[in-house]
């Protein structure tokens, strides 16, 4: 009997064995319950366009595989690390493009952005923003095209405000939030471009975002316009992502645990390995944070974190001037 031959199924469409999840803490609580983690789903670039745009409006994500040549990301982590070197942060004998953290150093003290780096090393924090290298890796045109073509935008309009972070083994990460919160000034109406720079696993401090948690995220938001009403707030007050209303460095929890229980309402922290030219896509609303870095071989996670509108659409003019510390946002 001839045997019938199938097409092969397509990439997206793939299903594949479940991996053993990883063991996971943010900067404050216990490790995060296995039971309520999982797997973010990745899209391969040979995905559809309307399968791609179902999937970020279903999700609030989209994890793109790809899309960036790796050398070209790899290149931009050996830029970072060779600017930043002379802090001392590399453990010796160790090339730039790895980015291995010196174990004999308090990881407190060499935090990036977000956390309280030594002053010494905060002069090379802000001047790597402005580097010319750095200025092209966001205008990559094979990032930009892709923007325009998963939005429908004829033009896009990044906040020149894109970050650099680094997050060193045992070091605090980013806690959880929404990127409206500090957007306040614009619409919500932008798209987050979050790009690894260098592989991240799971345990290696990549991003988890929590499910379903578009619609949390503007219910929060709502919250603290009640609070802020009833304060009779300034205009100024209201916009400010430090007010007295928010927590912790303006986030909503830096406990994924206690977060979960509060706000989780059954679902769980999605979580992923990252490699290198992959990048997500997230939305206004997304709820999202960081995990603890613990990574075995000492990696140091590296990240930029971009904003794109249409043009023509409200923006927040406070970050369209580029980081530098003590800014104020």
């Amino acid at each position: 009997m001839t045997e019938i031959q199938r097409p092969p199924q397509a990439a997206h469409e793939l299903s594949f064995a479940p991996r053993e999840l990883p063991k996971l803490r943010s900067n404050y609580g216990n490790y995060v319950d296995r039971n309520t983690i999982s797997w973010l789903r990745p899209t391969p670039l040979s995905t559809p366009l309307d399968e791609m745009r179902k999937r970020y409006e279903a999700d609030g994500y989209l994890w793109v595989k790809h899309l960036i040549p790796r050398e070209d990301v790899y290149d931009m982590r050996e830029l970072y690390f060779s600017h930043i070197s002379p802090a001392g942060i590399l453990a010796p004998s160790t090339s730039p493009r790895d980015g291995v953290f010196n174990p004999e150093l308090d990881p407190l003290k060499y935090q990036g952005l977000g956390g309280t780096p030594l002053k010494a090393s905060q002069s090379l924090l802000d001047s790597i923003h402005s580097h010319p290298s750095y200025r092209s890796f966001l205008a990559h045109p094979t990032l930009r095209s892709f923007i325009r073509t998963l939005t429908g935008w004829d033009k896009e309009v990044m906040l020149n405000r894109g970050l650099l972070r680094h997050n060193v083994p045992q070091s605090l990460s980013t806690g959880i939030h929404y990127d409206q919160l500090f957007l306040r000034a614009g619409d919500p109406v932008f798209i987050t471009a979050w790009v690894p720079i260098g592989d991240c696993s799971a345990a290696g401090g990549g991003l988890m975002y929590l499910e379903n948690s578009c619609a949390t995220g503007e219910a929060c938001e709502k919250q603290f316009e009640q609070r802020q009403e009833a304060d009779e707030m300034s205009q100024e007050e209201r916009l400010n992502a430090f007010n007295k209303h928010m927590g912790e460095g303006g986030h909503l929890s830096h406990d994924a645990e206690e977060f979960l229980q509060r706000e989780g309402r059954g679902r769980k922290w999605l979580v992923a390995d990252y490699e290198a030219g992959d990048v997500v896509f997230h939305s206004p609303w997304m709820i999202h944070g960081a995990t603890k870095n613990e990574d075995e071989s000492g990696r140091i996670r590296l990240a930029t974190d971009l904003r794109f509108y249409e043009e023509g659409a409200k923006l927040d003019e406070r970050w369209m001037k580029t980081f530098y510390h003590g800014d104020g946002l």
